[in-house]
This record gives structure tokens, sequence and C-alpha cells, in this order.
């Protein structure tokens, strides 16, 4: 395949950095701390706060469900229409289904971790299935999907972009990237380790200092502070377009925006795990923890509680403010979430701080201090003081006698990919498109390592019942070129047993990252990126998204819909249409494995030497007139040392 047949569709379709005139980067998560970073002690609410079981949704997100799914019903007829499957009536179908809601499609979005790449890759999907994209409803596209979702969930890296998109007015990628003057937005070009460059307004120094003082806010309030405080508040200058990085903005305050609160965007959903006191190890057993716009928690059975995310850090008790206790705001900062979700890449952050120029010696010291400590501090993670769990469910919850709830990157478990919060009962998704940009071979592409993971926690009873599709071994992904491809899991629901409709897991279509028109496998410590290299990446992930607008399969589009009604059909025992079986028969994973010793490889070694060339040969997405494949070829070697040494340290931190 050659640049020409591709460029009337994915390159025209997608420009690099379209601005989007109504919808411009503006607040939407508000600046609703009472005092700027710092959490603070306010009045109770009449009916004081408590920490609810976790036996079904709280009430605030059912009512809000009661609003979003029929508002999912328009765009879903128009993106199934647009898709043309062959004998198949969408307004019909979709019109006969909606009004009782149960056998609606209920559509997720979940965006892995992964640094940098996870980010722009996430972004490069979210922007082709987004109907705002100019071009996306073309033939060829996926625009709508997004607009059809009930849900979107992110991870380390996926948590920065869903974090950055509901932190500027549920924007559009496009605007993320054409962002404005004065603006440090998306600009990855400036390292969070030299900060914004904006002549007259910012510097490096300058930058450090509103970064410290803003921590030391947080501790002069009497909160401890960790590493993830310095990373989130750091992070935050590039992905939230508000003065200093927005330090009062709250992942809560999303709750209130006006197009949230009126259900015009899907459920956001941030995901980390919990270290328990006393070790290091973080595996499947672990507490999964998610954040929501209106609660905190775990529906794991270890917890199996959530707390009101506005009023973390009050003093609960036993699940409840004792009657002489108070109320504490401000504490859910959006920074603290994003980085809470991201803190493997503390260490990270010492590791560049201490080797830029133009970083002050006294932001350098306290970080290191606080590294230093970690032995007996634990502050290399993120410290939730009070633990909103004290005293809650004694006999199974490992935090219940400590004031201190920690809480670790949500990948260091393996389930790098956010499917937890989408396989719970309770919110019965009947599909999940997963963008996997993790890094699990030697040049930092997917082998299906995150998908196993979460198969392999179904099985364990922390899982509480919840059930996964089977996912294949590392050595069948790569042998069969699931990790290069789209491929769907779990498409046969008969092959689930279960009585109750809603124990059958999502249909999960995997989205691997792999290169179609760039070699968007840049290390996960890598810190910058010019803006060519940003907006190459995200139309990398336009193009996967898409199969570059249809270029490589025209029935694409169609299969997509045919795995969003898939469930549905089955529920309503609606034939399935002869196209989408032909979907099924060419994207759906079929039992088929390979065999370690046959194929000559080791088992847990797929992959591991793993490096594909761009599908679309001949293309060449950088002006400059080098491949990103000869351009981070470069970067790979300068940095090759570095980057061993990096996770030579989050390993030491983590394991």
């Amino acid at each position: 395949m050659h640049l020409r047949t591709l460029l009337p569709l994915a390159v025209l379709s997608c420009s690099a950095a379209e601005p989007i005139p109504d919808r411009s980067v503006i607040p939407r998560a508000r600046p609703d701390a009472p005092d700027g970073y710092a959490p603070r002690q306010v009045d109770c609410p009449a009916q004081k706060p408590t920490i609810r079981r976790a036996d079904g949704l709280s009430q605030r997100e059912a009512d809000w469900l009661a609003k979003r799914r029929p508002l999912t019903v328009e765009p879903m007829k128009e993106f199934l229409k647009r898709a043309n499957i062959d004998g198949f009536d969408a307004d019909e179908y979709i019109n006969r289904v909606a009004p009782g809601l149960a056998d609606l499609p209920n559509i997720a979005l979940a965006v892995s971790g992964g640094g940098y790449r996870a980010l722009m890759n996430g972004a490069g999907f979210i922007k082709a299935a987004d109907s705002r994209t100019p071009g996306s409803t073309d033939k060829g596209g996926i625009g709508g999907l997004l607009q059809a979702a009930t849900y979107l969930s992110g991870l380390s890296g996926g948590g920065w972009l869903v974090s950055s998109l509901y932190g500027n007015n549920f924007t559009t990628v496009g605007a993320l990237q054409a962002g404005h003057e004065d603006s440090n937005v998306w600009r990855f070009d400036n390292t969070i380790f030299r900060g914004p460059d904006l002549p007259g307004i910012m510097d490096t120094a300058r930058y450090w200092r509103q970064v410290s003082n803003q921590v030391d806010s947080k501790r002069q309030a009497g909160f401890p502070v960790s590493i993830t405080d310095y990373w989130g508040r750091a992070l935050a200058y590039q992905l939230i377009d508000a003065p200093e990085g927005g330090p009062a903005y709250t992942f809560s305050s999303i709750a209130d925006d006006d197009d949230f609160s009126a259900a015009k965007a899907p459920f956001p959903i941030l995901v980390a795990d919990a270290r328990n006191p006393g070790s290091r190890a973080i595996t499947l057993n672990n507490t999964v923890f998610e954040f929501n716009p209106y609660e905190m928690g775990s529906w794991d059975p270890t917890y199996y509680g959530f707390a009101p995310m506005r009023y973390l850090a009050s003093n609960f008790s036993a699940g409840a403010v004792p009657k002489d206790g108070h109320c504490v705001r401000g504490f859910d900062a959006l920074s603290f979430i994003f980085g809470t979700s991201s803190s493997l890449f503390n260490a990270f952050l010492l590791q560049n701080m201490t080797e830029v120029d133009g970083v002050p010696d006294f932001i350098v010291n306290a970080v290191t201090a606080i590294l230093t400590n970690l032995d007996e501090t634990s502050n290399d993670i993120a410290q939730f003081v009070p633990n909103p769990f004290y005293k809650w469910s004694p006999s199974t919850n490992p935090t219940a006698d400590t004031l201190e709830l920690d809480l670790v990157d949500g990948g260091l478990d393996l389930q790098n990919i956010p499917f937890y919060p989408l396989v719970q009962r309770e919110r019965a998704v009947d599909v999940v498109f997963a963008v996997d940009s993790s890094a699990d071979t030697t040049y930092s592409w997917p082998n299906g390592t995150a998908m196993r993971a979460s198969y392999e926690r179904s099985f364990n009873a922390i899982a509480n019942g919840t059930l996964f599709p089977a996912v294949p071994d590392d050595v069948t992904f790569v042998a069969l070129g699931l990790n290069s491809r789209p491929t769907f899991f779990g498409c046969d629901p008969a092959n689930f047993t279960a009585a109750d409709a809603q124990a059958v897991p999502p249909l999960i279509v995997y989205l691997p990252n792999a290169p179609y028109t760039f070699m968007s496998n840049v290390t996960t410590f890598d810190p910058s990126y010019t803006l060519p290299e940003r907006d190459a990446i995200i139309l990398n992930g336009y193009n996967a998204a898409t199969q570059a607008n249809g270029t490589l399969d025209d029935q694409w589009p169609a299969c997509v819909a045919c795995a969003v009604l898939s469930r549905s059909l089955a529920r309503t025992g609606t034939p399935v249409p002869d196209q989408c079986r032909r979907c099924f028969e060419r994207y759906c994973w079929n039992g088929t494995t390979v065999d370690p010793a046959a194929a000559g490889v080791a088992p847990g070694a797929g992959g591991a030497e793993y490096q594909p060339t761009p599908k679309l040969e001949g293309f060449d997405s950088l002006e400059s007139g080098g491949s990103r494949l000869s351009v981070f070829g470069r970067r790979r070697d300068e940095k090759a040392a570095w980057a061993l040494a990096v996770g030579v340290v989050a390993a030491a931190v983590w394991l």
C-alpha cells in the first residue's frame, strides 16, 4: 500500500490539528476547591456524607444513566445507518429496543496506560470516534461512536487523556492539538521538567516555584504529601488549560458541569490499585479502586464500598462522619487523581529532575528527600489520609485499622487496560472498545498481557464473580497477529452459561497500538515530543481506529457496528445479519492457540523482539522527510542506558 492510496482518506479527513471553532479549549472541571490545591475543613452538609456498600450503582449514577442512555439513541442510529450493514434496518431495530433501554446496546471505551504514548494513541482513537472531528463521519469513518457511548475509562497515560478531555470542557482532540496563544495545553515539546515555554509569562524557576507552593499549601493544611502531588501538579500544566495548571480543579466538579449533569458526554472513570500495609508487591489479588465524578471506591470484596468523591479526607469512621466530626473538601484535586492513577512515573520524575538544567535546587531536594525516605514513609505512592475506609468492613478490609490508604498506578497489577469498572454486572456493558498502548515487548509494542491479566483475575475470588472473555497466551497473540490488528474477544455469548444475562461479559474489541503510518512505539518514559511527532502518533491512532478510513478493510465500519449490536441481538433473539457473521469470522478470535515449543519460543517470551513495519508502505508522516522509524531508532540508541536505569529504579520502587 502506498501513500497515494491513503491520502484522500486518512490524511485529508483528519488534519493534524484542525481548529474546532464551536468547542474551544475552555475550563470544564471547575475550580471548585475552597482553597486552591490545599484541602480545607468545611461545614458538613445537612445530610452528612457516608460510605455506601457496593451492592449496586450509586443513586447519582443511576439518575445520570436515566438521562444518558436515551441521549445515545440518536447518535447510535446515525452511526449504525452510516455503517450500512447489509439487510439491517438500524432505525427499526433501535426504535424497537430503545424504549425499555435494557436491550439498547451499552457501549464503553477504555484507554490503556503507557505514558504519553498511551495518551496520543488513545487520542487518535477518540478523535476517530468523535462525530465533531471533520471527516470522521465520512465513508470509512467511525465518528459518532463516542457520542453513542455510555462510559469512558482511562488508566495512567490513558487517564491523562480522559482527565484532559473532561478538564477542558469535554473538548475535541483536534482543539487540544490546536491549542491557542499563551497556552501550554498539549505542548508535549515542552517537558514537564522545564515547564511551559511562555515568554514573559513563565520560566522554569517560576514554574517549579508555583508547583512547590501548591504542594506546600497542602502540607501546611495538615495533609501529608508525596511525589504524586508534585508529579500531578507538574503534569497539570500540560493537561489543564487554566492558570497555574488549575490547582483548584477537582474531579468531583465534573459532576457540576452543565454538559455532564445533562448527560451529554460519557461517564468518565479512572483506575488505581491499592497497596496493602507493609507490602510493596502489587498482584492480581490487590484491590482495584475506581474514581468517577461521584465516588471513589472498590467493587472488590475487600472494601466493597464507595466514598463520596467531593468529601474525601473527611474523618470517616466505620462508614460515617462522627457527630463531632468534620468534613473536608478539595482533596480530590483533578491532578492528584490522575497523578494517583499514574504513580509509576514518580521515579521517572525524580530521575529527570536531577538531570535537567534549570530545575531549582529546592524542588530537587524536596522530592529527593521524599524518595530517600520512602522505605519509612511510603511517600513514593499516593497517600489518602485520612483513610475514608477506616473501620469499614474490618473482617475483609486490609486498611481498616490504619489511618492511611495507599494507592498506586493502576497498571502495576498488569491490568493496563481499565476493564475493571466496565465488567461490573451493575453497569451491564455490552461492548468495550479497548485501546492498548502497553509496552510488553522489547520495542514497546503490546502482546496482550493486559488482556490476559484481566482474564486471569476473573478466576480469583477477589473478582467477585465478574467475568471476562477467554484470552490466549502471548506466543499465540503474536504468532496469530492479534497484537497487530483489531480482534474481537468473547463473540459468542452462548459460551457463558450464566442464567443472568447481565453476567455475560462484554464483547471486547481489542485495538492494539501498531504502526499504520508511523512507528508509534515510543518508550513509556520518553519525556517530550515535537508537535509534528505528537500529531503523527495521533494520526496513526486514528488510522488504527478506522483501518485507515477503510483503506485496509472497507467493511470495517460495518464490523464495528456489528460488535456494537452483538449482545443486544443475542438478548432479543434477533437473527445476526449475514454481513455481521462474516465480520465475526474475520475478527473474532476463534480459540486457536500456538504451541510455544512448536513455535520455538519460550512461554512468556512471545514477541520479545517483535518489531513490525508500517502497514502502509512508503508513508512518511513527518514533513521533515525522515520516517518515525529512523527518528526513534536514533532516540532509542541515545537513551537506551537512561531508559534502562529508570526502569530499574521503577522496578526497585514497586516490586
